[in-house]
């Protein structure tokens, strides 16, 4: 599976922006996709995950009421609507596919290139 983020911008704080991640592959409704960020200086943290049909989601609680993940699987594309920006968002954001349903990033088999979010104070 190769992914494709796209959607990464500048906002300003309290805004809103929507991430999408285009897979290549027939497979891609086997795999769950979660979204993980990076911001300078820091490890790759879990953000969202959602399971290969659309049936369970899980966010990490700085995610929690402000982002929602969704997929598409028709599209082979899953998303990550992003509302209430805080600065602290401001990172580089990675869509990534596993086999199962994990916010480990060890499970992930595939990742895409990161797409970058810049939240303006």
């Amino acid at each position: 599976v190769q992914l494709q983020a796209s959607g990464g911008g500048l906002v300003q704080s309290g805004g809103s922006l929507r991430l999408s991640c285009a897979a290549s592959g027939r497979t891609f409704s086997q795999y769950g996709m979660g979204w993980f960020r990076q911001a300078p200086g820091k490890e790759r943290e879990f953000v969202a995950v959602i399971s290969w049909n659309g049936g369970l989601t899980y966010y990490a609680d700085s995610a929690k009421g402000r982002f929602a993940i969704s997929r598409d699987n028709a599209k082979n594309t899953v998303y990550l609507q992003m509302n209430s920006l805080k600065p602290e968002d401001t990172a580089v954001y990675y869509c990534a596919a596993t086999s199962g349903y994990s916010s480990s990033p060890r499970l992930y088999n595939y990742w895409g290139q990161g797409t970058l979010v810049t939240v303006s104070s």
